[in-house]
């Protein structure tokens, strides 16, 4: 037996093919553009998703030799919170407004305004973000009424993709859980919340479990990507969770910190633990059994990727013709300075933040440059701004009871040794890696596992996965990083009231025309 599981990211899909062991047969990828119609506006469209998905799943079948027949169950994973809009033919209305985007500020504070911090908190475990659904949806409803009154159904983006091999309308707690729309506690649709805001509930699809069965391949998509009409579609998971599954962590004392283009820092807890506060979120996760506690860094691999396009175009087009890894070359350059970049810090704000400080308008600051400072700095000052921000989420882990002997990997930073040791540093706490590191996608197929009832559940599917080794901190940098982390989060506290001026004063730039 086999089992596909996509994972919708915000540069391509990953499609990776099981069995029923748990050992990976083969997998494939595939990307998709991102648009930027605005500052801080962030887009795709859900229809080049589709393609992704098409490429995707077709390599990893002529890849692995693998018959249409010889797939048992499909299950993606997707980035959260986009909103999907369709009109009564299914049919995307505008272009999906993604994760990062930072355009609903406003309609953030309007729901406060509606509902009360704390109610939205104890409905939804949850406070409102630019990067949630909800506060989207009231930003399309105000600013393109023409668009949202065509919209006959929300999906979130890997709604989306089951929509497109199934034709059913449906999703899931751990995806719904990033929307404010959702009773996290009650594991359902939020009446009240909806209400309140003015939404109809009936635009919202159906919930079921995650390792349950949406619906089966239909004709068109059988075509059109390579499988069997037929092959069962288990819901997935929003692709933290699926990550989290992947890695083994499911059950509380567990903690996972992902590096990928947004960085998290994400534990399980029972079912009836509260949000901690200091803009942390409270999601359900694909296990029934538990919720998890997460805290977001919106750009952590992201600002390595900003920073190799930018400053290594050089490295980049001498990996692209060689066939090699750029950011390889990137952390050996960052290898050949002492940890602390000479005194070099980064804030890596550059799409605003989340975790701790729940700020739209927070960017991204080299701080401490000096004549010094050649582009090695730079790039371990990018590396260890993202990783002193995770540690700040780890801290509010720690502060709030919730704590694990070691910390799991996972992500395109796991695969570093460099990125690993620097966490280890920074967190001061022994970090490990799995055998298998196959991200969201992973986990998502061994959610189709798990609902074709190869595995009793997610859980047992789950405590399969094997450690592939420990890195431990070292005692002399961690007490620097400790030091450095300190001044890191006094230069936010510095330069956080700025940012608004500065957002406010690229707006004035924007409409300044030059002779």
């Amino acid at each position: 037996m086999r089992f596909l599981g996509l994972d919708l990211g915000t540069t391509g899909v990953r499609a990776v093919l099981i069995d029923e062991s748990g050992t990976v047969v083969g997998s494939s990828s595939s990307e998709h553009p991102l648009h930027s119609p605005a500052p801080g506006w962030m887009e795709q469209d859900p229809l080049d998703w589709w393609v992704s998905a098409c490429a995707a799943i077709r390599g990893v079948l002529a890849g692995t030799g693998a018959e249409p027949g010889e797939v048992d169950g499909v299950a993606a994973s997707g980035q959260m919170h986009g909103a999907v809009l369709l009109d009564t033919s299914g049919s995307p209305v505008r272009p999906c407004i993604l994760w990062n985007d930072q355009r609903s500020a406003a309609q953030c504070t309007q729901m406060v305004d509606m509902l009360g911090a704390q109610r939205l908190l104890d409905l939804t475990g949850n406070l409102p973000l630019a990067g949630f659904t909800a506060p989207k949806l009231l930003w399309v409803r105000e600013h393109e009424p023409a668009a949202w009154a065509r919209v006959a159904t929300v999906l979130l983006p890997r709604d989306y993709l089951n929509y497109r091999l199934t034709g059913v309308l449906a999703c899931e707690p751990s995806d719904a859980a990033g929307t404010l729309l959702f009773d996290v506690h009650r594991r359902g649709w939020s009446a009240e919340v909806c209400a309140a805001l003015g939404l109809d509930q009936a635009l919202l699809p159906a919930i079921v479990q995650s390792a349950a069965m949406v619906g089966r391949v239909g004709q068109a998509a059988a075509q059109a990507t390579g499988l069997r009409e037929g092959t069962p579609v288990l819901a997935g998971g929003a692709d933290n969770a699926c990550a989290a599954a992947g890695s083994g962590v499911l059950e509380p004392g567990q903690v996972l910190c992902s590096v990928g283009t947004s960085g998290t820092v994400l534990a399980p807890v029972d079912l009836e633990a509260n949000n901690p506060g200091h803009n942390l979120h409270l999601f359900a996760h694909v296990s029934p059994r538990t919720n998890y506690v997460m805290g977001v860094v919106l750009s952590a691999g992201g600002a390595l990727r900003w920073f190799r396009d930018t400053c290594y175009p050089d490295l980049v087009a001498v990996a692209s013709a060689g066939g090699t890894d750029a950011y390889s070359a990137i952390t050996s350059e960052a290898e050949l300075v002492q940890p602390g970049a000479e005194g070099l810090l980064f804030l890596p704000y550059l799409t605003g933040e989340r975790t701790p400080h729940g700020s739209a308008v927070a960017r991204g600051v080299f701080f401490g440059l000096s004549p010094r400072h050649g582009r090695p700095h730079m790039a371990r000052a990018v590396i260890e701004g993202a990783c002193f921000a995770l540690g700040q989420s780890l801290d509010l882990l720690r502060g709030a009871g919730i704590a694990a002997s070691t910390v799991r990997l996972t992500g395109g930073g796991a695969k570093s040794r460099f990125w690993q040791q620097t966490l280890a540093d920074v967190f001061d706490y022994p970090v490990s890696t799995q055998v298998v590191d196959e991200g969201p996608a992973y986990g998502a197929a061994l959610l189709a596992a798990a609902g074709c009832g190869v595995t009793a559940s997610i859980e047992a599917a789950g405590s399969r996965v094997q450690s592939a080794g420990m890195v431990e901190p070292r005692r002399g940098v961690a007490a620097l990083y400790r030091q450095s982390a300190a001044l890191f989060a006094d230069l936010y506290g510095a330069v956080g009231p700025l940012f608004g001026r500065l957002v406010d004063l690229q707006s004035a730039d924007s409409g300044v025309k030059t002779a």
